[in-house]
């Protein structure tokens, strides 16, 4: 249901060209939305992935050929080919493609990737300390940038690249008193900016779990059990994920559910610990579902999601109050978060995740 109704809501040709089909960002939209002046490259990499895990769940020529058509017009929207100068954007369309590639047989993201994995690869500064610069020329390095480019790397085989970048998460970014993962640090001056988002501890316990299955090292299943621990303590109330914005903001939620179920489905080991942590996982995106679920409102048939997955969701009064870019390259809520793409996205990522949990049994 959810994936209908942001087919029906939110895709549309690019340009009116055949054989194209990208995310309209906002719902009711602007002009300059419907005609693609806004398109949000890393809000578009997360509707490729959640259409890659529809493939996936039901597989079918319609889906398959939906993958195809968003990848191109992907690489046509972004005029000078597949990479950007962000490298978080960069790392989550490579995630993305990865996926689509892999698990559903799609030709034309391997020169995606050849380009992708080259720029996130070259990135790496280890005169500075080591990390990821948000965007090319950037001081600061920071975990929305390093926890999706190292997921990427080690997808593409650079399991030594994505271990000395978990490492270098954990040792740079991890508040001691809390357990999560901060935002960010300048480098080489060494300041630490010290706000907490959903997605950055997603990322990282993805991240984890995967150079646990890839190296058996024992030191990523222990970074899993601290950071969940992190995670429900200081991020969910009664089992449910905290808040949730409009803007960028409304993807955050949905990325952390997505690699809580990658922990639930994929963390090794049967101590007593791993089993816990597992089910402990799979608990939050149950229960978040659940209550995203209840708080929807149904429009024409179809469900809109909350940005706030505890709270009832609203309905966005007409195109008034868009988001805008900032001048640091980040996209505002709109004035209604739940007209925005990546709040939408997020429940679907939310739905997705909950099937996978619930079909393995958790």
């Amino acid at each position: 249901m959810f994936e209908s109704a942001i087919v029906s809501r939110h895709l549309r040709a690019l340009w009116a060209l055949p054989g194209t089909e990208l995310g309209v960002v906002g719902w009711p939209a602007t002009k300059r939305e419907r005609v693609f002046g806004s398109w949000h490259y890393w809000w578009q990499a997360h509707l490729i992935d959640c259409v890659t895990d529809a493939a996936n769940r039901v597989p079918t020529l319609v889906r398959r050929k939906r993958i195809a058509a968003l990848a191109r017009s992907h690489r046509i929207r972004n005029i000078t080919g597949w990479t950007n100068s962000y490298y978080d954007d960069m790392a989550w369309l490579a995630i993305a493609l990865e996926r689509a590639e892999r698990t559903q047989g799609i030709g034309a993201a391997r020169s995606a990737l050849v380009a992708l994995e080259k720029a996130l690869h070259a990135g790496w500064k280890p005169e500075t300390g080591g990390g990821l610069p948000w965007r090319v020329g950037s001081d600061y390095f920071n975990a929305p940038a390093n926890g999706p480019a190292a997921i990427a790397l080690l997808r593409l085989g650079r399991i030594e690249r994505a271990q000395e970048m978990a490492d270098w998460l954990d040792e740079t970014l991890r508040d001691t008193g809390t357990g999560l993962i901060l935002d960010g640090i300048h480098l080489p001056s060494g300041e630490i900016e010290r706000p907490v988002f959903t997605y950055c501890q997603g990322v990282v316990l993805g991240l984890e779990t995967e150079l646990a299955v890839q190296t058996g090292e024992p030191r990523h299943t222990e970074r899993v059990h601290r950071l969940l621990a992190a995670v429900e303590e200081h991020m969910t109330t009664r089992g449910v994920v905290n808040g949730g914005g409009g803007g960028d903001g409304g993807l955050f939620n949905g990325i952390l559910v997505r690699y809580l179920a990658l922990v639930a489905l994929m963390l090794p080991g049967e101590d007593r610990q791993q089993v816990a942590d597992r089910r402990a996982a799979a608990a939050i995106v149950r229960a978040s579902a659940t209550a995203a679920w209840a708080n929807r409102l149904d429009v024409e048939g179809e469900p809109l999601f909350g940005h706030d997955w505890s709270r009832p969701a609203q309905l966005p009064g007409g195109s008034a109050g868009a988001g805008y870019f900032t001048s640091g390259g980040s996209v505002t809520s709109s004035k209604v978060p739940e007209r925005d793409l990546s709040v939408q996205l997020s429940g679907w990522l939310l739905m997705e995740a909950a099937y996978l949990v619930s079909a393995a049994g958790l």
